[in-house]
């Protein structure tokens, strides 16, 4: 799995040139506490790109970095020139290839950007990002040449250029630093109308030594200034993506922001200055003189030498590491403290770091206007024929049941979230990632030549959480979306190669197989065939056959097994690298016999599903693609649901067909409410409260109370049925008490439910058609002895519950 060992760090900030040719007056560099600057070279030694490169390739196979971000930053890093640009981007494409990806990036203030240095950097794949402070008025009060002339025309012709279509993929958006002198209704629509992909906007560099700017005395007029903007953006319908209102939005939903400036996520940043030196993050160089040094240097330490600086160290610590006003504060997970240098205060109390931001009134109120705001805005009526699912499917769903037609659409619909998940995979390619580049170029082929096949690469359980670990930064494209080609190449007999990164050994055909490679081999090349498709690795070529090896007799070839029931197909899934998502650990690949026995026990558990759960089993045959084998350490009947594998579940074979019924038809339950839920707000996700569940000794959110009780309704049904079909009269009784105890405990859970207040209006309707179900069994009669042991199972579960939550509190 692509899953870096923490802590680490994986964003860089190469500075390539030490000096600047403006002479920006708010400039944390040059014009505030550090002067470390002027002892430094002019521009970084080939020398030290190299070491720089080693350095941190070495953390990150380390660490098995999926990607490395990497700045090319100054000063102003195009006085660099060409020659010393192109090295360090092809230093760090050296050291990097066949280790991680590479997302490299410059930061300028454009004055120098012309159309060779678009050409070098669309060769090298770097992105470009740009600084301008809005309109010629605002940004001329700061940044100048030291002459004091205008720097606007000449950023603006820079941005024009990389707009055009030729150098528009360069573009990575425009940095603005906040004045709140500065109109900032005009100042935000100067900035989009240069079409920029993002808008990032910064707080000025301040300490409480050095305090920032408050004209009049006003106390929050960072808050006011940013609301002004905030407004204009809401209004024209949050066209461009602007980072400060982006990272809000996310805090409030519980996720991670997407800047160091806001949230709680550990520190992952260092800075490489021109003389090899490492320090922290160069915002630091505002509160003192040597804040950011770490005395620490690319040739005698590694990344992981810094990592153990005391500067670092406080950084990884989350919410423990800030002062306890901040810990304190009601939205100290959005705001985070601010930026760490913001913090600094010298003085008799020696307090350094161990403060709020000089910036804490305008970040509260920000927050909590924005909170406000957007809790204001009412919630949209949604009339039946307005759903996002048929009202038929909505009410069978809510049910707890769903037939064919009605988990066919959720399958549809999951495809189309994982296209819409491999589209924006597209836009995590960095410029450089020559190979993620090449597979996606060969997706869109395929997407006209194969498109059937490769829907059915992409409904693959196991592709949503691949595309999301790209998405969140755990993993790199290029691997996955090679996969993904090389599967749909195979399915479809197409002559055409794919080259495919290895695994551990392993090369991956997502939902076919793998195929085990013992040479050591870093890529393969997979090209299909009508009845056979070709692997080549090295100097080794395999001729594998479509229905070879589900003998176990094919030492390199471990295809999917299937399990064909009576109008149920289902896979075996024991060979993917990526369907360790559910909880518990996954089995190894699981041995002829014993895949014979999951195959009976199958046949006999399918029986009885059709048979005795009728109202389950098209469902379950319409939507249930893969079982994924999970090892039980103590060989106890285990089971899980991954919320974003759709059509799978995982489990340990169980100690017979009954149960192994009974979990196949408890855990579709939280597949089936998963999708629901993708398609439709159940209950608000910004509530933090916890809740009783009749079945868990701890309280649950609202949204996994929901998920238990869905699937308790299957239980429920379950031993319902059984209490009359088991086997003998002893079965048969102890199925009456399972049903007794299970329909009173998902009743209550139910009343929790509706009684949360969290529910939205669909919310409320979905949990009331559950209500009804269960409702309904609560009138059928069962024996006094089992009615009698399921109500004081209850009582004691919810004494015992009420007596360990408030022994916690």
């Amino acid at each position: 799995m692509d899953r870096p060992i923490q802590p680490a760090l994986s964003q860089f900030v190469l500075k390539v040139h030490s000096r600047c040719d403006l002479a920006c007056d708010h400039c944390y560099v040059y014009e505030h506490a550090d002067t470390s600057w002027r002892g430094r070279p002019r521009a970084v030694s080939e020398e030290i790109l190299v070491q720089v490169a080693d350095r941190i390739a070495e953390h990150a196979r380390r660490h098995r970095l999926p990607t490395v971000h990497v700045v090319l930053h100054g000063g102003e890093p195009l006085l660099a020139g060409p020659a010393r640009l192109r090295r360090a981007a092809e230093e760090l494409q050296r050291a990097l290839r066949g280790v991680s990806a590479l997302d490299l990036r410059m930061h300028t203030n454009g004055v120098l950007l012309d159309e060779s240095f678009c050409d070098l950097f669309l060769e090298l794949g770097i992105k470009v990002g740009v600084s301008l402070d809005g309109d010629k008025v605002s940004n001329d009060r700061h940044r100048r040449y030291a002459d004091g002339r205008s720097s606007h025309h000449k950023v603006l012709r820079a941005v024009e250029l990389l707009n055009r279509p030729r150098y528009h993929a360069l573009f990575a958006g425009l940095l603005c630093t906040i004045d709140v002198e500065n109109d900032p209704v005009a100042v935000y629509d100067a900035l989009v109308e240069l079409s920029p992909p993002r808008i990032d906007f910064l707080l000025p560099h301040a300490t409480w030594d050095t305090p920032p700017p408050r004209p009049g005395g006003a106390a929050t007029p960072y808050a006011a200034w940013l609301d002004a903007v905030y407004r204009r953006w809401d209004a024209a319908g949050r066209t461009v993506p602007v980072r400060i209102f982006d990272s809000v939005l996310r805090t409030l939903r519980g996720e991670s922001s997407l800047t160091e400036s806001l949230g709680l996520a550990p520190a992952d940043l260092v800075v490489i200055e021109t003389d090899g030196t490492f320090e922290q993050a160069d915002s630091l160089k505002t509160s003192y003189d040597g804040a950011p040094a770490t005395g620490m240097d690319v040739f005698t330490h590694s990344l992981d030498d810094v990592l153990q600086h005391p500067g670092m160290l406080a950084r990884q610590q989350g919410v423990e590491q800030l002062c306890a006003q901040c810990r304190a504060c009601p939205v100290v997970e959005s705001c985070g403290g601010g930026l760490y240098a913001h913090r600094y205060r010298t003085g008799s109390t020696g307090s350094g770091f161990d403060n709020p931001s000089v910036f804490c009134p305008d970040l509260l109120a920000l927050v909590t206007t924005i909170r406000d705001r957007e809790a204001a805005v009412p919630a949209p009526t949604q009339a039946p024929a307005e759903l996002p699912l048929p009202q038929a499917d909505f009410g069978a769903l809510a049910a707890g049941y769903g037939g064919a037609d009605a988990v066919t659409r959720l399958a549809a619909a999951q495809l189309e979230i994982n296209q819409e998940l491999l589209a924006a995979v597209s836009g995590c390619i960095a410029l450089s990632d020559r190979e993620a580049t090449a597979a996606w170029e060969l997706l869109t082929h395929l997407d006209a030549e194969a498109p059937a096949e490769l829907d059915a690469v992409l409904s693959h359980p196991y592709t949503r959480p691949w595309a999301l670990s790209v998405l969140e930064g755990r993993a790199a494209p290029a691997g996955g979306l090679a996969e993904i080609a090389a599967a749909t190449v195979v399915r479809a007999g197409l002559d055409l190669g794919v080259t495919v990164p290895v695994r551990d050994g392993g090369l991956r055909l997502p939902g076919l197989g793998a195929v085990r490679l013992a040479d050591g081999a870093a890529e393969a090349e997979v090209r299909g065939g009508a009845e056979e498709f070709t692997v080549r690795a090295g100097t080794r070529r395999l001729d594998i056959g479509r229905h070879e090896g589900l003998d176990g007799s094919a030492p390199h070839w471990q295809p999917v097994r299937l399990f064909e029931g009576d109008g149920w197909s289902v896979a075996i899934e024991d060979t993917d690298p990526l369907r360790d998502c559910h909880s518990w650990p996954v089995a190894r690949r699981i041995a002829t016999d014993e895949i014979k026995l999951w195959a009976e026990d199958l046949t006999a558990a399918w029986s009885l599903i059709r048979r005795e759960l009728p109202a389950y089993a098209d469902g379950v045959a319409a939507g249930l693609r893969l079982i994924t084998p999970l090892h039980a350490p103590d060989g106890s009947n285990v089971s899980a649901a991954c919320k974003e594998a759709w059509g799978a579940i995982g489990a340990a074979r169980p100690s017979s067909p009954d149960q192994l019924a009974l979990l196949v038809v408890h855990e579709f339950q939280h597949v089936k409410l998963a999708a629901v839920l993708d398609a439709v707000d159940l209950y608000d996700k910004a509530d933090r409260a916890l809740y009783y569940a009749p079945w868990r000794p701890d309280p649950r959110p609202i949204g996994g109370l929901l998920q238990g009780t869905y699937a308790h309704i299957a239980v429920t049904d379950f031993w319902r049925v059984r209490r009359e079909t088991a086997q003998d009269l002893g079965q048969r009784a102890a199925a009456a008490e399972q049903f007794a105890r299970w329909r009173r405990q998902t009743a209550d859970a139910v009343e929790e439910l509706l009684a949360s207040r969290s529910l939205s209006g669909l919310g409320e309707t979905f949990v009331a058609g559950m209500g009804e179900t269960v409702g309904a069994w609560l009138a059928e009669p069962v024996p006094v002895a089992a009615q009698s042991a399921a109500e004081q199972s209850a009582r004691r579960h919810r004494a015992e519950w009420k007596a360990r939550t408030e022994a916690v509190r």
